[in-house]
């Protein structure tokens, strides 16, 4: 399958469709080392990060969920941007996402805590000035080094282009630094919220 096959999609998604990204964002992230420091039991992770990802994306207020699709409509890649002005999220829309994420780490309370301090740490260190703030870009698996990813930054950085502001991220993997490096992302900070565990990448990419 080339890169051809793959198109965009911009529609509002449903509840099913947000599930289905969840799961995609729960296999993508099964290996990843911020997600195995909260949950090291392999089925207790897998579980815990598809609620995790769906209680945030179902109130997902004020932002932007873009997907990717391959020939049978399935969703094999996604990004939730949010748009300047738009983080933090409302209270409402908080509040909203607090049950889902105490039910992913729940068999594991001490996950609650050391989490915590990370969207603490994440909030300290966020950009007070005009951004859009990735959230979330991720690729099944089986579908990776396909040109999915670029597919979802080449169609945002336009926009963000456009707006003349910074976009930010944050990414728990150091191997993803040379490719959001690609993109004009550089490190702006390195946070480790928690002893002995895994640090947290803050980039930007400069207004353009």
């Amino acid at each position: 399958m080339t890169e051809n096959t793959f198109r965009l999609d911009h529609r509002t998604l449903s509840k099913q469709e947000i599930n289905e990204v969840a799961v995609v964002a729960s296999r993508a992230f099964y290996t990843d080392p911020f997600f195995r420091f909260l949950s090291p039991k392999a089925y207790l992770r897998s579980r815990g990060v598809t609620l995790f990802f769906r209680a945030n994306l179902r109130h997902w207020a004020g932002g932007h969920i873009v997907t990717v699709r391959n020939q049978s409509d399935h969703i094999v890649g996604a990004a939730a941007w949010l748009p300047p002005g738009a983080y933090p999220q409302g209270v409402g829309a908080q509040l909203a996402q607090v049950p889902g994420t105490i039910r992913a780490l729940y068999r594991r309370l001490a996950a609650l805590s050391l989490g915590t301090s990370f969207l603490n740490a994440i909030a300290k260190k966020h950009p007070h000035e005009p951004h859009w703030y990735l959230f979330l870009l991720v690729t099944d698996p089986e579908y990776q080094r396909r040109g999915i990813g670029s597919l979802l930054m080449n169609d945002a950085l336009p926009r963000i282009d456009a707006d003349g502001v910074i976009a930010y991220l944050e990414t728990q993997k150091e191997d993803n630094l040379a490719y959001y490096r690609r993109f004009g992302f550089d490190v702006v900070t390195t946070l480790t919220p928690v002893e002995n565990g895994p640090p947290l990448y803050a980039m930007q990419r400069p207004s353009r």
